[in-house]
């Protein structure tokens, strides 16, 4: 049996359900496979044999880290992983248990692949390692004190400084994120809007900003009364005829001017585009 086919979960189900996985006595197995010569055939079948008996204790560790974002078949694999580096590394001459030995190394595996793994976005390796433990210290000091901890408690509960505590609750946030183009409402028989339909448009002031940048130089250098039909039409908000009256001159004037003006800042603003 190759390590492949020891960590498909199915082989696992399949095994379950016959009821033939069973870790328990595995010591003397352990131990005739230390004293087997390595890559040979005997030493092959009797690893096989081990990790085939005990996967059920990484399934049963994959199912306790289940339901806090991630697949429980991506955590089997973990755990199963540190099954086999724990079958490959326990010395059965030290007289420790076996179990002794795997559980933590695979329940270590399985937290390991939810530190570096699991966060949406990245976060400092010693804030997701307070996050860890902010659980544990919150029902412990809940309970103590019969209300929420402060910052400051937790801090002082977990032995770290106040700063680490609030990054760390701050963190919590990087945990997971949905999809923008997740729906608000994702029940099969209702269509609803996305995230990203919610959010904004794009602000036209910016372009605003940058066209009256690039334009108002050249209105720095217009005639005076060019600038001054300009700041009347456009400004005030006058018409040819309101500005020909202010003027003194014909509606025709008006016209001509702010014609040939607004082609010529045109042609010095877009010069590539014309």
């Amino acid at each position: 049996m190759t390590d492949q086919n020891v960590l498909d979960p199915t082989l696992s189900s399949a095994s379950r359900r016959h009821g033939s996985n069973s870790y328990d006595d595995i010591e003397p197995l352990l131990l005739e496979l230390a004293n087997s010569a390595a890559d040979t055939a005997e030493h092959t079948r009797l690893r096989a044999e081990i990790l085939r008996r005990c996967l059920p204790l990484a399934d049963h560790i994959a199912r306790r880290y289940s339901g806090r974002g991630q697949y429980h078949d991506d955590l089997f694999q973990v755990a199963s992983l540190g099954l086999i580096g724990s079958v490959d590394r326990y010395d059965p001459y030290r007289g420790t248990p076996f179990l002794a030995f795997a559980i933590p190394t695979m329940m270590g595996e399985v937290r390991r692949h939810f530190r570096d793994q699991s966060w949406a976005l990245r976060v400092p390796r010693r804030t997701k390692e307070i996050q860890g433990r902010l659980g544990s210290a919150i029902e412990e000091l809940s309970h103590r004190n019969a209300r929420t901890p402060t910052a400051v408690e937790i801090a002082m509960e977990l032995g770290v400084d106040l700063l680490e505590v609030t990054q760390a609750m701050i963190a919590a946030n990087a945990y997971s994120c949905d999809s923008l183009e997740s729906g608000f409402d994702e029940s099969e028989d209702r269509h609803t809007a996305s995230v990203a339909d919610a959010l904004g448009e794009i602000d036209s002031g910016y372009q605003l900003t940058d066209e009256s940048l690039s334009v108002g130089p050249l209105l720095d250098r217009l005639p005076a009364r060019d600038r001054h039909v300009l700041h009347l039409r456009f400004y005030r908000g006058m018409t040819q005829l309101e500005i020909a009256g202010t003027l003194g001159v014909s509606q025709m004037q008006v016209s001509r001017i702010l014609s040939r003006t607004l082609t010529d800042l045109r042609h010095q603003a877009l010069p590539e585009a014309e």
